[in-house]
């Protein structure tokens, strides 16, 4: 756990530096986001004193630091709000986007996926296989178009876009503007993780662990709930890992489609503007989810696999 959460912090810290180069790599100076057309030098140089664009780069890079470490993420050049309490209330929609279309993909992709690999003989498991494939192939925002010209504009069961005023406040409305969206990732993102599931099935069913249970007395899906899920899952969780983190991300295309006010829509808004404190602040909590996706995952792969403790163990002895 300690090794992880040292590598965890490193991990930021090298994300964060990769970070502050990038966003000084940009051509232009943050300073010009308060400036109008026309404004004098006296102008321009009290905006690059208020943004700290005229120190230098080391003393930029110090101050970076730790304001990130006080998750002070500063104050949006054009709202004139704390960044961070932006970013909360935009992961009141990126969050619930990301975890309920992720809980729907599982859903899908692990029952179909283990009877894909099992009845693979069968012409529903090729069948299923096919479809993964084709769902994989079609992109997300064509999902998305085509799920809202269906159900929103064909027979108005949905809305196409926008999020309540009131958000949570009201739940029914949140959820019904949610829908299209989590159907969307859903669907895009099980097709990829059947597939996974389908390979891990596989593997499964010729080992040699499972062939003895067989050999012992044991039902075949006596043998496969008891001594094969288990040993299939730890590839499956590192892999739903990256699935998770990746929803997090592609999540900005989906807001786009559908107008969701959420991190993603923030992030192209701030770059539009040049608003340099959203766009390292969103980008920052990103990478900070990113790794804590991650560090989750492998824990959850030590707690699903003693294996991987015990030689954990034979490493530090």
């Amino acid at each position: 756990m300690v090794r992880r959460l040292a590598i965890l912090v490193f991990s930021l810290f090298v994300a964060s530096v990769v970070l502050f180069v990038l966003l000084r790599l940009l051509p232009g100076d943050p300073a010009n986001a308060l400036v109008s057309v026309g404004a004098d030098q006296a102008q321009i140089e009290a905006a690059r004193r208020e943004v700290g664009s005229d120190l230098p780069l080391p003393q930029q890079f110090a101050h970076f630091i730790s304001s990130l470490a006080r998750f002070d993420l500063g104050t949006s050049f054009v709202s004139r709000t704390p960044v961070l309490d932006d970013i909360i209330a935009r992961l009141s929609v990126t969050v619930p986007l990301t975890l309920l279309s992720f809980l729907l993909a599982v859903v899908i992709a692990v029952p179909f996926g283990i009877l894909s690999a099992v009845k693979a003989d069968r012409w529903y498991g090729g069948a299923i296989s096919v479809v993964s494939q084709l769902g994989i192939a079609i992109p997300v925002f064509w999902v998305g178009i085509l799920l809202v010209t269906l159900f929103a504009v064909n027979l108005r069961l949905f809305p196409s876009g926008g999020f309540p005023p009131r958000g949570w406040g009201a739940p029914f409305e949140a959820l019904r503007a949610l829908f299209l969206p989590i159907i969307t990732i859903a669907l895009v993102m099980s097709a990829s993780l059947l597939r996974y599931v389908r390979s891990a099935t596989q593997d499964v069913l010729g080992s040699d662990y499972l062939r003895t249970a067989r050999a012992l007395g044991s039902g075949f899906s006596e043998a496969l709930v008891r001594h094969g899920i288990r040993n299939g899952a730890v590839p499956v969780v590192s892999i739903l890992g990256i699935e998770l983190a990746t929803t997090l991300l592609g999540a900005v295309v989906v807001e786009r489609v559908f107008t969701l006010p959420g991190l993603g829509s923030m992030l192209l808004l701030a770059i539009e503007q040049r608003d340099y404190p959203n766009i390292q602040g969103v980008l920052f909590i990103s990478t900070l989810l990113v790794l804590l996706i991650g560090f989750f995952a492998d824990l959850a792969q030590r707690w699903i696999d003693p294996r991987l403790r015990e030689k954990a163990g034979s490493v530090r002895r």
